[in-house]
């Protein structure tokens, strides 16, 4: 099946069940069945960069498990993402899981060869070293690029145990690269103690402003959502969700948890805010299915996954 004048939508839950049909992303089309996407979900099974409990390499098969139930209207912003945008399928980036710099260099060359197949590129991890390449291939189309960060951690760390890349040095890297646009880059959700005074220093020297996720109770959503906003403005903004950016009440799949997180309601409230700004690409990471309990971690993140394809959808029809 090609794609035509309308793209190719998922499955039809009235004629298929939805725990029946493909094991693809809400059981929309593969890429192959498509001439081209507006958006490719794309899951990098990496974990080789974490620093506490492994599993996230098993994360894009939970999060796509979890997205059969996905429905293709979305209420809040009045559209339907899958009847507006072609999106597809486009499988796993396979990277070698022995060797860390080997594997970047992979997910770079496979996010470079996406962008012959699709305008912009969803990404299901994997842990959070996957948006080092992913940042340097949106690099070379975007130039410096706001980085909306949603984590319960900083990971602007230089080392760990003197490894350079790791899942909680990404944005270090990417600055130092000089990737990264530094009046516009914002970490959401922070919580949790620090190993020194000086990791909010030096992560302020890189270019980041913070929304903490006390901020959330103390000054209200509707505060945080006009920081964010106002720190964004017009630049491409890449969207980076660990999914510890939620409580563990409400993402307990995971590998590094910390208490007084934000709730799935709140995350995806400040998603929907991000109608009108030029949003290039995204990832949503460190689900590990082995720590999770009747699909919740998996569920949020798939609901995630549709509330940023609506906002593109959404800035599409604007």
């Amino acid at each position: 099946m090609k794609m035509s004048e309308q793209p190719v939508g998922p499955i039809d839950a009235s004629q298929v069940p939805r725990y029946c049909g493909p094991s693809t992303f809400a059981r929309l089309p593969e890429i192959r069945d498509v001439d081209r996407a507006d958006v490719a979900v794309v899951g990098i099974p990496f974990d080789s960069g974490v620093s506490y409990r492994p599993g996230a390499r098993f994360g894009p098969s939970h999060i796509r498990a979890s997205s059969k139930l996905l429905r293709p209207f979305h209420p809040p912003l009045g559209v339907s993402p899958f009847a507006t945008l072609q999106v597809a399928d486009a499988g796993d980036i396979a990277v070698n899981p022995f060797d860390l710099e080997d594997a970047i260099a992979g997910i770079e060359r496979g996010a470079d060869a996406l962008k012959e197949r699709a305008d912009r590129v969803l990404t299901l991890g994997g842990d959070h070293t996957i948006a080092l390449p992913l940042l340097r291939s949106l690099h070379r189309t975007h130039g410096p690029i706001s980085v909306l960060h949603f984590d319960a951690h900083l990971d602007t760390w230089d080392t760990y145990f003197g490894a350079p890349y790791t899942h909680g040095t990404p944005f270090r890297r990417a600055s130092e690269e000089g990737l990264l646009d530094p009046e516009g880059c914002l970490h959401m959700g922070i919580r949790g103690p620090l190993y020194d005074a000086a990791d909010l220093t030096d992560d302020a020297a890189l270019g980041f402003a913070i929304v903490r996720a006390d901020d959330y109770e103390t000054d209200g959503l509707a505060t945080a959502i006009e920081r964010m906003v106002a720190r964004l403005g017009d630049r491409p903004v890449y969207v980076s969700i660990d999914i510890d950016v939620l409580d563990p009440a409400h993402a307990p799949g995971t590998g590094t948890p910390e208490a007084g997180g934000l709730t799935s309601r709140e995350l995806l409230h400040t998603l929907r805010a991000l109608v009108g700004r030029n949003v290039v690409g995204a990832d949503i990471v460190e689900v590990a299915p082995a720590y999770d309990h009747a699909e919740i971690t998996g569920i949020a993140a798939s609901h995630v996954a549709y509330e940023l394809l609506s906002v593109v959808a959404r800035n599409a029809a604007i």
